[in-house]
């Protein structure tokens, strides 16, 4: 590749992986552009970063990214599976110590950016028929086949009072997670030759580079090729058990399904009702959710309103799930967690201000807080008639059930 002239970010200036917390450089492989991997995968440019690995595009257009040693046990597993999902693996030795690199295809852009370019910002009832289709296939495999939920982290748990606090990580199957492809080579090719005429900003520190991500790949080109999605990001996936129930904290809290609020204890069942609830945000619009006012006025999640809604929208919850849910209040977060006001929780319903269900009766302690008129219908005004009623009736019998 051609020498490029970097333009220089002010050193003061923090960019980048530097805004993680407790950033250190030293975690992070110092890739610059050009570098030769293997002899035949060249580094162009930097497309994003996160807490474990940075992602990069490079010259034979493919991907390659240094992950967590916990993400490459699931990237090898479904490697394993399905040879086609990790084109190439291989650890390259940085200033301190060895990095796992793996190769992918290339994919062009999360389906957040992909929603955007659509007419009013949002999927046409077709477009979106054919999305769910390939995002429910991909999860059935994650599923069936390699016995992983996209979502949550492992946390021990025990039947017994526990000691210590850990950051719950509220992790999602969200538009920003979900990639689509590229609609040729062509795009790559560009996207190329674009770096060389406009390098990435550049940072120095502390004797590294930090480079400006650019991951812009100009507008759709559709009639060259079919662009489809694909679930990304398995960071903190894992693997679904028998041993014992998941029950620590996950999911962003528009998307939280009622088994983890419950803490009944959540699987496969979880990414599922994670997809249905985010196909309101991409029939609807960008920033449109199921859910509503479910926080409060210093923004503090209020479950019991989330619950409260869920009743309104879907009905009273069966009664052999509300029982479940008195028997698993014996059980214990391992270790113990802090909520949104740093009180330090053993248990689901102390984390989310529970009970929500009368232990006797088994009925809903706050049925002032159902909203007496809102119905599945009201949610949807992107759709008519024969059209809604069947998109309300598979979503809420086969995904939010």
């Amino acid at each position: 590749m051609p020498d490029r002239r970097f333009t220089s970010v002010t050193p003061s200036d923090a960019i980048e992986e530097e805004l993680l917390p407790h950033y250190n450089a030293r975690h992070f492989y110092p890739v610059e552009p050009g570098k030769v991997f293997r002899e035949k995968y060249e580094t162009v440019a930097k497309l994003g970063y996160a807490r474990s690995r940075k992602n990069l595009v490079n010259h034979n257009l493919t991907w390659c990214s240094n992950f967590a040693p916990a993400t490459i046990a699931i990237k090898r597993l479904l490697n394993t599976s399905c040879r086609s999902n990790v084109i190439e693996g291989f650890e390259v030795l940085g200033p301190n110590g060895m990095h796992m690199c793996l190769v992918f295809e290339p994919m062009r852009e999360t389906l957040s950016l992909f929603q955007s370019r659509l007419k009013q910002k949002r999927f046409p009832l077709k477009l979106l028929k054919m999305y769910l289709i390939c995002l429910l296939t991909g999860l059935d495999y994650l599923h069936s086949e390699c016995h992983i939920i996209h979502t949550g982290k492992w946390t021990t748990l025990q039947g017994g009072p526990t000691t210590g606090s850990d950051s719950p990580l509220r992790l999602d199957l969200s538009l920003q997670n979900i990639l689509v492809n590229f609609e040729d080579d062509s795009v790559l090719d560009e996207f190329a030759q674009a770096q060389i005429e406009n390098p990435m900003l550049q940072k120095e520190r502390d004797g590294y580079s930090i480079y400006q991500s650019h991951n812009q790949f100009g507008q759709l080109r559709i009639r060259l090729g079919p662009i489809v999605p694909k679930v990304a990001d398995f960071g903190h996936a894992q693997w679904i058990t028998e041993s014992e129930p998941q029950i620590n904290p996950i999911q962003p809290d528009y998307y939280r399904a009622p088994e983890v609020i419950l803490g009944i204890g959540w699987s496969y069942s979880a990414d599922i009702w994670n997809l249905g609830v985010l196909l309101w945000t991409m029939l609807e619009g960008t920033g449109k959710n199921l859910f509503h006012d479910i926080h409060s006025s210093n923004g503090h999640y209020m479950a019991q309103n989330h619950l409260a809604q869920m009743i309104a929208l879907l009905g009273l919850p069966p009664a052999e799930l509300v029982a479940r849910e008195i028997e698993m209040r014996r059980w214990n977060f391992a270790p113990a967690i802090e909520d949104d006001e740093a009180k330090l929780c053993h248990k689901a319903y102390q984390f989310y201000k529970g009970p929500f269900f009368d232990d006797n009766e088994g009925t809903f302690l706050y049925p002032e807080l159902v909203p007496p008129k809102l119905g599945l219908e009201g949610t949807i005004s992107s759709l008519e008639d024969e059209e809604k009623r069947a998109f309300l009736d598979f979503v809420a019998n086969h995904m939010l059930c």
